[in-house]
């Protein structure tokens, strides 16, 4: 069944994106909890329609987006956490930390959710690579150095 995405669904995805799911995925998911919407004759049309009125807000976005990940490339941010005498830290550190000390010492306030920081597992004092999802495919790379409180 093709269904008109109303936003992004991850690991599917992104808004207005037309894609093709089994049937079971779109009337038990994506319709019920508004996700999509079938993709008809008359919606594709009217998808058709907006999707051009929306190209140059899109590319103005875009741009903006562009500017943000070479202001963000290989930007580095320190995070406190405590940790033990081997350098093991108590927890782990999360994209939530991760977004507040971008925004304490580089001013730049991203949503946490763009950040990507779940696949490293930070558990101990060290620098790592973190990625930040601006756009759809844009991708800004900041490192992150967490060291002990």
């Amino acid at each position: 069944m093709e269904v008109i995405l109303k936003q992004d669904v991850l690991n599917l995805g992104y808004k207005d994106d037309v894609v093709t799911v089994k049937n079971g995925y779109a009337n038990n998911y994506l319709l019920p909890m508004g996700y999509a919407v079938m993709a008809t004759p008359a919606n594709k049309k009217i998808h058709e329609e907006n999707m051009r009125q929306r190209a140059y807000k899109e590319e103005k976005i875009r741009k903006e987006a562009e500017v943000l990940q070479a202001a963000l490339q290989g930007k580095s941010v320190r995070v406190a956490a405590k940790a033990g005498a081997n350098g093991q830290i108590f927890g782990s550190v999360n994209n939530i930390q991760v977004a507040e000390a971008l925004k304490e010492q580089h001013n730049y306030d991203i949503d946490r959710r763009k950040i990507l920081v779940d696949g490293l597992k930070i558990k101990e004092v060290g620098t790592y690579a973190v990625v930040v999802n601006i756009h759809k495919d844009i991708k800004a790379e900041i490192n992150v150095e967490v060291f002990a409180e």
